[in-house]
């Protein structure tokens, strides 16, 4: 299926499918958060380190199905598949947008 998704979150999945990560400022605010399995990864720097620990220590992959959008929230539901207990499942990715790039997401 074919998302019509903002070019923030179309790069974010592209680089949590394993492209090269160093486009994540064209996607993240200076201050963006991301808060996934209780984890709460602040800055660029630390939202870097967070994707590339992740992919270090999970082969997954992340295919959107579905999108859903108020104001500037959307919330796009993707398959997760992978080498982890209960794979595959759906996720949340809850997107919090400003300025035409993501300022905060929650994974759940």
């Amino acid at each position: 299926m074919s998302l019509s998704l903002p070019d923030a979150i179309t790069t974010y999945f592209s680089i949590s499918n394993g492209a090269n990560d160093t486009h994540l400022g064209d996607c993240f605010t200076q201050d963006a958060c991301v808060l996934d399995e209780g984890e709460t990864h602040c800055g660029r720097t630390a939202i870097q380190a967070w994707l590339r620990a992740t992919r270090a220590n999970i082969e997954y992959s992340v295919e959107p199905i579905s999108v859903s959008q108020q104001g500037n929230t959307m919330v796009v539901t993707a398959t997760v598949t992978g080498n982890f207990p209960g794979s595959p499942v759906q996720l949340d990715h809850t997107f919090q947008l400003a300025d035409m790039q993501i300022q905060s997401l929650e994974i759940h």
